[in-house]
């Protein structure tokens, strides 16, 4: 957790030097950001053990103010109280259905897509049960800054047909789930979406 939490300090820190190298207006601030993006970027991989060569790949040049990248998942449960969940072909391990926000997509209409895509269902948001802020949580380190949007969703269909961009889809008891993708999802978070369906909790849980 604690290197989790320094390398929250060095994203804040290339955030600012890229903001800095966008709005600068003369070549003393200039040098002195491009410094700070070389110190952030040297940290970066320090603390998380990915290449510098990756990092120039992963964090092409801004050319707008940073924000946050939004991931939207769905969570559906069987009439026998079980979880609809999609093993992901990056990891072999498994997550929610779902994925980063699209561009000209609502949260809703990327979840619907997203699920279709991925399980082959029909599905209606019915409503947003959490809006996580991944540094809250022990999730694995990674190079973006990410909320997470999940939404209760209701099928609308009941076959599944495995999507191309992942292994597997099934549903598995709360008590007994695969191992998880824990950079997309963690079983301690499943629990309170869970919980939260369960017994009709309408308050959105927001970080």
């Amino acid at each position: 957790m604690k290197d989790i939490g320094i390398l929250n300090e060095i994203k804040r820190l290339k955030s600012l030097a890229d903001v800095g190298l966008l709005y600068c207006k003369n070549e003393y601030d200039k040098e002195r950001y491009l410094e700070l993006q070389q110190i952030s970027l040297n940290l970066f991989a320090e603390v998380s053990g990915t290449s510098r060569e990756d990092l120039t790949c992963i964090f092409p040049p801004a050319k707008d103010y940073p924000t946050a990248k939004v991931d939207i998942r769905g969570v559906m449960i069987s009439a026998d109280k079980k979880i609809l969940l999609v093993q992901e072909s990056v990891d072999g391990k498994w997550s929610l259905p779902g994925g980063w926000a699209d561009i000209g997509f609502s949260p809703k209409e990327t979840i619907i897509k997203e699920c279709k895509e991925e399980t082959g269902l029909d599905v209606i948001p019915d409503r947003l049960l959490a809006v996580f802020d991944k540094k809250m949580h022990p999730h694995p380190p990674q190079p973006f800054y990410v909320y997470k949007m999940v939404f209760y969703c209701r099928e609308l269909t009941t076959e599944i047909t495995k999507g191309f961009d992942v292994l597997d889809v099934d549903y598995f008891a709360f008590d007994n789930l695969p191992t998880l993708s824990e950079d997309r999802i963690l079983s301690s978070q499943i629990k309170l979406l869970v919980t939260k369906v369960l017994e009709d909790d309408y308050e959105v849980y927001v970080d």
